[in-house]
Formats: structure tokens, sequence, C-alpha cells
């Protein structure tokens, strides 16, 4: 099921490529936003405290993604990002990095 969230600055994010109830007038140009947990994990003794600090590791590094996604359609007078991508990636050095990619686009509102 595809999602489509309004944010509080009125940049319209969604996974399709589309937008229902929305007419697209202008493609601008692929943006991403990347980011990456520069807290190192160790593993412990303790299994679940490991998989918690991975969990929230990657959710605040994916904040900060999808904030640079949108600072970057901003850029292209941007409105709306469709076709959104998440990888989420745990480096060999334990670091958890998130790449958030889509079409930046103009709509009609």
């Amino acid at each position: 099921m595809a999602s489509v969230f309004k944010n509080k600055d009125s940049m319209i994010l969604t996974t399709t490529n589309s937008i229902e109830g929305f007419k697209i007038v202008d493609y601008l140009g692929i943006v991403t936003g990347v980011a990456m947990n520069e807290d190192t994990l160790t593993m412990g003794f303790s299994l679940s405290k490991y998989i918690k600090k991975i969990q929230e590791g990657v959710d605040n590094v994916k904040e900060i993604a999808f904030q640079r996604l949108q600072e970057n359609a901003v850029k292209l007078n941007a409105n709306a990002i469709v076709g959104i991508k998440v990888e989420i990636e745990l480096t060999t050095s334990n670091y958890a990095m998130v790449s958030v990619t889509g079409t930046a686009v103009k709509v009609a509102v």
C-alpha cells in the first residue's frame, strides 16, 4: 500500500508516482537525502539492547535524510516529491546509513 504524507511545511511526500487528487504540472529532477549515524554500535551481552540501539539510530538518521531530501526539493522550487525510495544500510563499521531518493515535482494547488 502506498503512503502519502503532507508535512507541516506543505511538502507532499509519496512512494507512488502520482498523487491522487493533484495534477503534476512539472517534473523538476531527482532529489536525494543521505544521512549516517556517527555513533558506533558495539555488540555487548544484550542482543535486545543492541537491536534497540540500531532501531533508534535508524529512526533518527531517517528523519535527517528526509529533511535533506525536502531541502534539496525546495531548492528546485518543488512542492511535492513522488516515487520515494528508502534504503537503509548498516555499514561494516556498524554505522546506520539511510538514503532517501525521489522525484521533485510541482503540483497544481
